[in-house]
């Protein structure tokens, strides 16, 4: 029996689990990383996997918003953080984390990688409406609600990304970014996180002194275990992330993270089952057993604690927040159907490509923009090409942050997120 096998969570294409995670949950492992390709009949898979091992964890990404498995391809139900932390109702985002909770439970999901616990600045490529907000006091009233909603229907919760990756103007996946400013300015939504009970704390491939967080002691054991009082599992992100595996390959970042002090190590959607095994293998060479040992009872306590519980869910009010959090300027009244076109830029990883959308048309950088009444941009601030749609009797839709607005245009919607309920929130009022 492996001790490093309860630390890795692999993950597999399709809906039937293959004869190498059967063994791998056989050999000691303890957990499954389930992505967009999993769902399509995701209760049989979670049955399935069941079947190997009754206490397995299976997490996932399920945000809400522009980050959603269970809806990947009509779009999440549910409102960004953004949105959310537009509204500042902490019960409602409480709410809205329990529904959703309850939707994984319902598939048989026991862990979901969220809240996002990221103070954002406007120049992130990555966290963007993702985040409750800029202010670290709003992001942790409502870390802390969503926390609370999500575990009271027992799907663990995990607050990310340690120790803050809103403050960065790099995207992880593909590059180390570094800290901008300091690091205390990014806490306070995790210690309200951990004064609300959270079950996992995700780190973040960022460079807070000489390298990542996720591979840094002085971050994850003298920061997060010692001075803030964390005792619950230390998740590193995908190890397949640049901001990781460019400089250290997955084996050595996977030592290198669980000595730092990560207890569960996310080898992501790319990673195959020789990879996976090569980093058990490591772990189990080099990497003392006591350490092993302590990591694995991490990931044994939450597996004991991510177990459905009754709790009543107020389902209306989560499904109503999106369409509350639209804000309209100017004139948006047409007499007959308007022609829409949506400008898109390059999708970031962690969202993916929306396969939905309001716009029969997708137009990317460098393409000509054709005549329309209505234009959805998204991140304009960021990508100044998206400015040529500001035009005299247009309206733009704005579905990530509203920073830029435009001077022509005779109107402006910002729906704070591009799932399905806000662009159907969107819809009814064009």
């Amino acid at each position: 029996m492996s001790l490093g096998a309860a630390l890795v969570l692999p993950s597999f294409p399709g809906s039937d689990p293959p004869d190498w995670i059967r063994r791998f949950l056989a050999d000691g492992g303890r957990g499954i990383v389930l992505f967009a390709y999993n769902v399509d009949d995701l209760p049989a898979v979670a049955a399935s996997l069941r079947a190997e091992r009754e206490d397995v964890l299976l997490a996932v990404d399920e945000e809400g918003g522009d980050v959603t498995r269970l809806e990947w391809r009509e779009g999440s139900s549910y409102p960004s953080a953004a949105a959310l932390g537009a509204l500042d109702e902490p019960a409602l985002t409480e709410e809205v984390a329990a529904a959703i909770a309850a939707d994984l439970a319902a598939a048989g999901v026991n862990w979901n990688f969220a809240p996002v616990a990221d103070v954002n600045v406007p120049a992130n490529p990555v966290i963007g409406v993702r985040s409750f907000g800029s202010d670290p006091s709003l992001v942790a009233r409502h870390v802390a609600a969503a926390v609370r909603g999500f575990q009271r229907v027992g799907v663990a919760a995990c607050a990310k990304h340690f120790p803050g990756h809103g403050s960065t103007v790099e995207d992880s996946h593909l590059s180390l970014p570094a800290l901008v400013g300091p690091i205390e300015a990014g806490l306070e939504p995790f210690r309200a996180a951990i004064a609300a009970g959270v079950a996992s704390i995700m780190t973040a491939h960022i460079k807070v002194n000489t390298d990542a967080a996720t591979l840094d002691r002085s971050v994850l054991h003298d920061l997060l275990r010692r001075e803030l009082g964390f005792d619950g599992a230390i998740v590193a992100d995908a190890l397949e992330m640049k901001g990781v595996s460019a400089r250290h390959g997955l084996a050595e970042a996977a030592v290198l993270a669980v000595e730092a002090g990560s207890d569960a190590l996310i080898v992501g959607h790319d990673v195959g089952p020789e990879d996976t095994l090569r980093i058990v293998a490591a772990l189990d060479k080099r990497v003392p057993p006591e350490r092993l040992e302590e990591a694995g009872a991490r990931v044994a306590a939450l597996a004991a604690f991510a177990r459905p519980r009754p709790a009543e869910v107020d389902r209306d009010a989560a499904l109503g927040a999106a369409e509350r959090a639209v804000r309209v300027d100017g004139d948006i009244s047409f007499a007959a159907q308007p022609s829409i076109v949506e400008l898109r830029p390059l999708a970031n990883i962690a969202a993916g490509e929306a396969e939905h959308g309001l716009a029969p048309r997708v137009v990317r950088e460098g393409e000509p923009i054709p005549d329309a009444d209505v234009y959805v941009v998204r991140d304009v601030h960021r990508h100044p090409w998206m400015e040529a749609v500001d035009r005299p009797g247009a309206v733009v839709v704005e579905i990530g942050l509203p920073v830029w607005r435009p001077r022509a245009a005779r109107g402006y919607v910002s729906s704070l997120g591009g799932g399905r309920a806000s662009l159907e929130a969107v819809e009814a009022l064009l």
